[in-house]
């Protein structure tokens, strides 16, 4: 099955330059179709990065702070987490979050058109989805494609032990010992996570500096790499 329409602004990719590229756009007069691989909006930061990452990010504050009570006389048990749980709650964050972007883009009659999207012409873009190929003839185009977990040729990716920073979001499995590669925003804000139910993390980067330093670690550097070591 496939379906044609004409736009005057098209915006490949939800995220957050995304959809507020699609919203002013709306808001401007303009006639404006969103164009979405996956089912909700919102890209990686809200869906699989940042939001997810701070949620943890939270829990991890709060375990602390009641644990630095002590130090002012009020004494807790030892804190216990249940994955599940704190993964149902990080998942309900990200539906009232994604559930609210879908409302302010019917609300702009932004309309989403879900599937892989590629340029067939100057200004023609074909769209891959579940329903069947969708054609999008448009005056305008703006493309805020985001970004996807990069895949190193000498990681033996299909390893179910090896993890990309969606599946380690997802939290499905609680490993005992775990080696962290990268430096990137996500990876900053979810090794001080790791801290609450991982035995030892290991952090290793090819840089000698990272964006920002979690607190409670330590740094060994060598020519190559630098590492940072959570127990």
């Amino acid at each position: 099955m496939s379906t044609e329409i004409k736009t005057q602004v098209v915006v490949l990719g939800a995220g957050p330059a995304g959809y507020s590229a699609a919203f002013r756009a709306a808001d401007l007069g303009l006639e404006t179709v969103i164009v979405e691989r996956y089912s909700t909006l919102g890209g990686v930061c809200l869906n699989v990065g940042c939001i997810p990452s701070k949620a943890l990010l939270h829990v991890a504050k709060v375990i602390e702070e009641a644990k630095a009570l002590a130090e002012h006389g009020i004494v807790f048990g030892e804190p216990k987490t249940d994955i599940d749980k704190i993964r149902t709650w990080k998942e309900k964050v990200i539906t009232q979050l994604t559930g609210g972007l879908a409302g302010m883009a019917k609300g702009r009659k932004v309309k989403v058109v879900n599937g892989l999207g590629k340029f067939t012409g100057a200004n023609t873009l074909e769209v891959e989805g579940e329903n069947g190929k969708t054609v999008i003839n448009f005056d305008n185009a703006i493309i805020a494609a985001g970004s996807r977990p990069i895949e190193l040729p000498f990681i033996p990716h299909e390893d179910p032990r090896v993890w990309d920073s969606t599946d380690a979001l997802e939290l499905k499995t609680v490993p005992k010992r775990l080696l962290v590669m990268g430096g990137g925003i996500i990876v900053w804000k979810w090794v001080p996570c790791t801290m609450l139910w991982v035995q030892r993390s290991t952090w290793l980067k090819c840089s000698t500096r990272l964006s920002r330093l979690p607190t409670k670690t330590s740094l060994k550097s060598s020519p190559n790499a630098s590492a940072r070591n959570s127990t």
